[in-house]
């Protein structure tokens, strides 16, 4: 395995669920809004947060962005930040995670971009994903995770692990 990523933990749906739920509970009680940028999960975060009852408390939205062209458009990325770091990157995640959180006015914002199906690169394996969680705080967190698995269970962990830390910057 490459230097650059570490193992992600493996989540199942109803796992991620589950999180997403205790996730919700918590910005409730604290009164926080949440936010998301996204792109491998097509969206996946966000529905996982709005399938629970009361999500309209906390959730204001999200992005989804695919392609370069939201990431630019959308999230006020610069060209030069995906070309030269590249979309599943430290730098691209957290500039989505900002941008969300400046687009959306929420306390907590949440990105993902990664590749989730195998490329035949050992460099870019398909699983691994760039992670990024800020606060209107200031406070950021960036990781790359290869995650086991194949499509969509590599997209199901990656919304579970970025439930887990929202908790744990939460302090739950």
């Amino acid at each position: 395995m490459s230097d650059l990523y570490k193992s992600g933990m493996s989540f199942t749906p109803v796992e991620a669920s589950g999180l997403a739920e205790t996730v919700i509970n918590k910005c409730t009680e604290l009164g926080l809004t949440i936010a998301t940028a996204e792109s491998t999960t097509g969206g996946l975060v966000g529905h996982l947060l709005v399938s629970i009852p009361g999500a309209s408390k906390v959730f204001i939205g999200g992005i989804t962005a695919y392609h370069g062209r939201p990431k630019i458009n959308l999230l006020d990325i610069d060209r030069e930040t995906l070309l030269d770091a590249g979309s599943v990157s430290h730098e691209t995640a957290i500039k989505m995670a900002e941008g969300s959180l400046k687009r959306l006015d929420v306390d907590i914002s949440v990105s993902e971009s990664g590749i989730a199906s195998a490329t035949g690169n050992p460099e870019r394996p398909g699983g691994l994903y760039a992670l990024s969680l800020v606060r209107k705080s200031g406070t950021a967190r960036s990781e790359l995770l290869l995650f086991p698995g194949d499509r969509t269970e590599t997209m199901y962990s990656a919304c579970g692990t970025l439930f887990e830390w929202i908790l744990e910057e939460l302090g739950s």
